[in-house]
């Protein structure tokens, strides 16, 4: 019997007030460069700008705050003006579960687009003894069609904004109680201070479809006097958008994570047919041509688990030859089913053998233990479970309204 707990957050207010006038300016997101430029457009003094700059980022990325009215060493006046002009609203929790295991999702709807429309994407939080891992999303939907993930069944609507992206992580924070002022006050807080340790760009969408706006939202989680995440703790996972993978290392600079999932282009452009345009050999040319790559900074490499697919001792075998003189690392990820999939997860001893082969060379391979399951959190479920919550939380506003 599942334990999953199912928080209805649409009768809830949500974390910040919705803006009465929707032609306010979104601060969240902004660069320190844009940030500033957007405040010399409000009128602050060139004088000012370094200062008011450094402390509204402060506010918002390191303490957090979501009214201006708490940024209490900012002038009153300053503050009314810049309530009248901009915005801190986050996304909306529309719902939250919580798994049997702990693991978090989170349905957030995001504000009304230029047509007045409104998308859903998912964010989710895995904790664990060691860490508690965020898995945020870059776009609603995906254009890969992978015939593993479900997210991929998901037509693509937009790209997210660096403020959506990054808000998945700030908004995480709020649900967590992360930031100094709630961490004060809780005795369960960790002694790092950190729920959140890792960021993962692994939800819905493929980041570097959505380069300029992944790469702004990372320079935000990143910068020290805000949200301060190492980029060593960020990982951006690629499908194989091979022309932009040394760029991103070179702009963007977290850690990498390449959606392999097959050993031979024949089977890999069935799986992930974006292989058709970008080969293996391609993809792994430019695997060793990501700066900085080194023993300290491997490359994962993602491995879905498929039965009679790719899971056999000549495929792990290929695996190591592919990945000749590449620092890195193989997640090994039993499949995860979701309604419809014609594939199924290996059996647990072929997985074992196949980590077998790619240890003995050399490689680490941990086998990833799926989480969030009864939830459709896990790797490549994203997607229907966000259309049947939509629904659900529909027919509880239908019904409380009588």
């Amino acid at each position: 019997m599942t334990t999953t707990t199912l928080i209805n957050t649409v009768d809830k207010a949500p974390a910040v007030p919705p803006q009465a006038d929707c032609a306010a300016i979104p601060l969240i997101g902004l660069t320190r460069t844009g940030l500033r430029s957007a405040l010399a457009d409000a009128g602050v003094p060139e004088r000012q700008l370094r200062m008011r700059t450094g402390q509204l980022w402060r506010w918002i990325y390191n303490r957090g705050v979501a009214s201006f009215d708490d940024m209490t060493d900012v002038a009153k006046e300053l503050r009314a003006a810049l309530g009248e002009r901009f915005t801190l609203e986050r996304p909306e929790i529309v719902s939250e579960q919580i798994s049997n295991d702990g693991t978090r999702k989170w349905l957030l709807r995001l504000a009304p687009d230029e047509l007045g429309r409104r998308q859903d994407v998912e964010t989710v939080f895995i904790p664990e003894d060691d860490r508690g891992t965020l898995c945020i999303s870059s776009q609603v939907g995906c254009t890969l069609t992978c015939t593993f993930c479900h997210t991929g069944t998901q037509r693509l609507v937009r790209n997210l904004t660096a403020g959506e992206i990054a808000s998945q992580i700030m908004l995480a924070r709020d649900r967590l109680g992360e930031w100094p002022h709630q961490l004060e006050a809780n005795p369960d807080a960790p002694v790092s201070g950190r729920f959140i340790t890792n960021v993962v760009l692994m939800g819905m969408g493929e980041p570097l479809y959505n380069f300029d706006n992944v790469k702004d939202a990372m320079e935000i989680a990143g910068d020290g006097e805000g949200i301060s995440l190492s980029k060593r703790r960020i990982t951006l996972s690629t499908s194989g958008v091979v022309p932009e993978i040394v760029r991103a290392g070179a702009e963007i600079g977290t850690m990498l994570a390449i959606s392999l999932h097959a050993t031979t282009n024949e089977v890999r452009n069935k799986l992930v047919p974006l292989n058709k345009k970008y080969p293996i050999a391609e993809l792994l040319q430019a695997c060793r041509d990501y700066p900085g790559l080194s023993n300290a900074r491997r490359i994962t490499f993602e491995y879905v688990m498929l039965k009679d697919v790719n899971d056999s001792v000549a495929d792990a075998k290929r695996l190591v030859q592919l990945l000749k003189g590449i620092p890195a690392k193989v997640n090994l990820i039993p499949f995860n089913p979701w309604p419809g999939t014609a594939h199924e997860c290996s059996d647990w001893g072929t997985i074992e053998k196949f980590a077998e082969v790619v240890n003995r060379a050399g490689y680490s391979s941990p086998v990833r233990t799926p989480r969030g399951r009864d939830i459709m959190a896990a790797c490549g479920q994203l997607k229907s479970a966000s259309e049947r919550l939509s629904a659900r939380d529909r027919k509880a506003l239908q019904e409380a309204a009588g």
